[in-house]
């Protein structure tokens, strides 16, 4: 695998190291970036096609090695990568990324963990014993470590938090003891360092890919089980942006059932192709209005912007259950 990295350009190396970001992370250390880099890197991100967790894992070593090699100041080289990628993407993102290069003879035992996500921690001290939990959770920074207490089993959360509170001092030797035991723990998954996947956004696009039968049974399905999870994945199968699959009568009738002023903010950001589709189902004097209030409306929160469209969608949800609009799929065939 390292040499099918090789022999790709330094721009294509950039693009997979962003690829390993997920979109967060990368759009932190883009806006830093000229236009014309991101135009280039861009490029290089929709002509890789599939990229694996191998070669995401290479290019992040590459990057390791390369910033070690201009540690300034005399600073670690480990401690410089680390706040490099703490001051790039946030801590979480960065302890996620880092877990899957950090983890070498500088960085063991407890020390490693401090760079590992929260998830990951929780799975490698769980079946521990309590008192190494809080141990471990002692040595952690506290928002880090209440992260990874939310994860593990309720029955034992007292027990840990109580056994944190009474330590005082605590002896070198157990200290090096429990640097010995995570270390064992640790060495099954170095070999595999963890992917980030969105699952509900890859669970909704699963589903609308099947036929209407078979999505309707699967997410009545899912509900019954975790009906908050359902609701959210349904979210996710339905966005925004596919009110532009609406035939011009579909969407005549929706613009009917939404405020004005609503519908305002729900098209601040959004791309031309979908204004333009309000725009030539409405009235010429209507639209006209529309856009100046969209042209003089100020700056508007994106959290204020999502619950506009998102009120709309269950509107539009509505509709479609009532059988006056149909929201169709790419897929679906009209007889």
């Amino acid at each position: 695998m390292a040499e099918a990295v090789s022999a790709l350009s330094g721009t294509q190396r950039a693009a997979i190291f962003l690829l390993g970001l997920g979109e967060s992370g990368a759009a932190a250390i883009m806006k830093h970036m000229e236009p014309k880099e991101v135009q280039m890197v861009g490029e290089a991100m929709a002509s890789l096609g599939d990229v694996t967790n191998e070669q995401i894992a290479t290019v992040v070593h590459e990057f390791v090695d390369k910033v070690s090699s201009i540690s300034p100041f005399g600073i670690g080289a480990g401690d410089f990568t680390r706040r490099v990628m703490v001051e790039a993407l946030g801590e979480n993102k960065a302890r996620s990324v880092l877990s899957k290069v950090m983890q070498d003879e500088t960085s063991k035992g407890v020390d490693a963990l401090r760079w590992m996500d929260a998830r990951s921690v929780a799975g490698i001290i769980r079946g521990e014993h309590p008192q190494i939990i809080a141990l471990v959770l002692a040595s952690l920074e506290p928002d880090h470590a209440a992260s990874v207490l939310g994860l593990l089993p309720e029955d034992i959360r007292t027990d840990v938090v109580l056994r944190i509170a009474r330590l005082e001092m605590v002896d070198p030797v157990a200290l090096q003891e429990l640097d010995l035991v995570l270390e064992k723990q640790m060495v099954n998954q170095r070999d595999m360092p963890p992917a980030s996947v969105n699952g509900m956004k890859s669970a909704a696009e699963i589903l609308n890919n099947l036929d209407s039968a078979e999505e309707t049974q699967l997410i009545d399905a899912l509900k019954q089980i975790d009906s908050e999870l359902g609701e959210k994945v349904q979210e996710q199968m339905f966005v925004f942006d596919n009110l532009m699959a609406l035939d011009d009568r579909g969407m005549q009738r929706l613009i009917r059932e939404i405020a004005v002023d609503n519908l305002v903010v729900a098209l601040k950001g959004v791309d031309d192709d979908l204004k333009n589709k309000f725009f030539n189902n409405m009235s010429s004097r209507a639209a006209d209005m529309l856009k100046e209030d969209l042209e003089a409306k100020g700056p508007v929160k994106l959290s204020e912007v999502e619950a506009q469209q998102k009120e709309i969608l269950v509107i539009a949800a509505g509709l479609a259950e009532a059988g006056e609009i149909f929201l169709g799929k790419g897929g679906d065939d009209f007889v």
